[in-house]
């Protein structure tokens, strides 16, 4: 499957690369939310976190950790966020499976609607009795 990432990694499309190695690379994000905007994904092509084995997944969040130390230390941030999205209706918009690690700034305009439902204990102890870990 090819995706705008594995073009970058091809060298089709010029990118700023933070990191490359054999399963994950980091690169900027073109579209840069704040300076310090990093993306973290699988170098295959796994549409999701879902899709990708336990130890890739843990291996592309050791990487997002080390970069968001190295954001903290190059840009100061006020915060930083990791979002991993998953599927449209989970705000993912390429078919890649990716983290984003970005620095985030008081008042910086970014973002993020939460309506809470806030349903009783008993709700939310059924939501948990169906969760079954493999």
């Amino acid at each position: 499957m090819e995706t705008v990432f594995t073009r970058i990694l091809a060298g089709e499309i010029p990118a700023a690369l933070v990191y490359r190695g054999p399963e994950v690379f980091a690169f900027m994000d073109a579209g840069q939310l704040n300076p310090g905007h990093v993306l973290v994904a699988p170098c295959h092509p796994y549409p999701t976190l879902l899709d990708m084995p336990e130890d890739l997944a843990a291996t592309m969040m050791r990487l997002a950790w080390r970069v968001g130390q190295a954001v903290q230390s190059a840009f100061q941030p006020d915060g930083l966020t990791l979002l991993q999205a998953n599927r449209p209706a989970g705000w993912q918009t390429v078919a890649h499976a990716h983290i984003h690690v970005l620095p985030r700034y008081e008042n910086d305009g970014v973002g993020l609607v939460w309506p809470r439902k806030d349903p009783d204990l008993a709700v939310l102890q059924a939501y948990a009795a169906r969760i079954i870990l493999p």
